[in-house]
C-alpha cells in the first residue's frame, strides 16, 4: 500500500499530541520526499525546543582514578590497576551529567539520520543541534532499551524518544556490506502500532462525547481459575450511553487470504473480534447494552476489499477498510462515518 508522507505526519500528530503545538505547525506544510526526512524535521523541531527548555541531566555513576578522593573509594580496583604508583585512587561517584539515557538515544538517532537520504539543509540543522550533545555518548542502536519511565521532569522527551524508535526500529535497515540505509516507509510492524495509536487518538480528540480507550476485556468464566489465559487487549473500545464498539485495527500488506483461488477473510481475526464482543457483552449482563465489533483494516491495493456487516449470535460485527492513501480530510470522513453509523453521532 502507498501512504503519502504527509498522512504519516498527521497520524503522528494524533498519536503524539505534542506535534499540534505551535512549534511544530509549520512541519505540516512542508513537502517531504520520504519518512526519514519527515522524522528528521520533527526531531529537529523537538530537540530545538528541548534545548531552549534545557536538556535533561541525570546522575550517572562514574568510576575513574583520581588524585583527590571523591565518592566511594575502590581499594581493590586501585590495587589491581596500580593507580597508587601515579598517586591516584580509583573512585566511584555520581555525576550530574547531560549523558542521560534519553539524550543518548536522541544523539544516536540524529547521527544515523545524518547518514540517511535527507536534504543537506536538514543535515545542517542536525549537525548544529549535535553541538549541544558534545558530552553525550552514543549507543549501539540494537542495544537501546525503549521501555523508559517518564516522570514530570522528562515528559517532553516521550514524543522525541518515540520518533527515535520509529527511525531506528522502523526505518533502519542493514545492507549486505554492513552499511545502513533508511527505508522510504515504516515497516509493517511499526506502521501497525502507529495505525492503532492514530485511530484511538483520533476518536479521543474529535469525539470527546465518546469514551475511547484501549481496554482489557475480562473473560466470561464460570469458575475462578484464570491460569494461562491470554489477556484480551482491545486496540480501541468506544462507548456512548448503552452502546459499545470494539475496534480491532489491522495493518497488513494483504487483507484477504487466498485458498484454491477463493478469497476469504482471515479466520483468526474474526475469531478474535468475536471473542472480544461476546466476552464484553457477558461482562455487561444485567445492564442495558449493545456491543458491536469492527475489524478495521488499512486498505491495500488488492482488487477485492472487505466491506461487510454480519450479525453473529445477536451481535453486529463489521469488516471494513480505511483508505490511508487519500487526502487526510477523506480519512477523517471515513472515521467520522464509523461514529455516525454505530453511535448516530455526526
Amino acid at each position: 500500500m502507498s501512504i503519502p508522507v504527509q498522512n504519516i505526519y498527521y497520524m503522528l500528530s494524533y498519536a503524539f499530541q505534542t506535534l499540534t503545538q505551535q512549534g511544530y505547525k509549520n512541519v505540516a506544510t512542508e513537502p517531504f520526499e520520504n519518512v526519514a526526512e519527515l522524522c528528521a524535521a520533527i526531531l529537529s523541531k523537538g530537540v530545538s525546543a528541548q534545548i531552549k527548555r534545557g536538556l535533561r541531566r541525570a546522575y550517572i555513576q562514574t568510576q575513574e582514578p583520581l588524585s583527590s578522593l571523591r565518592g566511594k573509594l575502590e581499594v581493590s580496583e586501585s590495587i589491581k590497576s596500580q593507580t597508587m604508583l601515579r598517586r591516584q585512587m580509583v573512585c566511584t561517584y555520581d555525576e550530574f551529567s547531560l549523558n542521560a539515557y534519553e539524550n543518548r538515544i536522541i544523539k544516536t538517532t540524529m547521527e544515523l539520520l545524518l547518514r540517511s537520504n535527507i536534504s543537506k539543509a536538514r543535515k545542517r540543522e542536525l549537525r548544529r543541534l549535535l553541538e549541544y550533545f558534545g558530552d553525550v555518548e552514543t549507543m549501539e542502536p540494537s542495544a537501546i532499551r525503549w521501555n523508559l519511565p517518564y516522570d514530570r521532569s522528562c515528559q517532553t522527551y516521550r514524543m522525541l524518544v518515540s520518533v527515535c524508535y520509529l527511525v531506528i526500529k522502523g526505518l533502519l535497515q542493514t545492507n549486505s556490506d554492513g552499511t545502513t540505509r533508511l527505508m522510504d516507509f515504516l515497516d509493517e510492524q511499526r506502521m501497525c502500532r502507529l495505525y492503532e495509536r492514530f485511530i484511538l487518538a483520533y476518536y479521543r480528540q474529535e469525539f470527546p462525547q465518546l469514551h475511547a480507550a484501549a481496554l482489557q476485556i475480562p473473560w466470561a468464566l464460570d469458575g475462578d481459575s484464570r491460569a494461562l489465559l491470554p489477556v484480551m487487549q482491545s486496540d480501541v473500545t468506544l462507548s456512548y450511553q448503552d452502546k459499545v464498539l470494539i475496534i480491532d485495527a489491522k495493518y497488513y500488506a494483504r487483507t484477504m487470504l487466498t485458498h484454491y483461488d477463493i478469497q476469504t477473510l482471515r479466520s483468526g481475526h474474526l475469531y478474535q473480534i468475536f471473542a472480544y464482543v461476546k466476552n464484553k457483552e457477558a461482562s455487561l449482563a444485567g445492564m442495558p447494552h449493545i456491543v458491536s465489533g469492527l475489524l478495521l483494516y488499512a486498505r491495500t491495493d488488492e482488487p477485492l476489499q472487505p466491506d461487510n456487516s454480519y450479525h453473529m449470535s445477536g451481535n453486529r460485527i463489521d469488516v471494513r477498510t480505511l483508505d490511508l492513501g487519500c487526502d487526510f480530510s477523506q480519512i477523517a470522513a471515513q472515521l467520522n462515518g464509523i461514529a455516525e453509523d454505530f453511535f448516530g453521532i455526526a
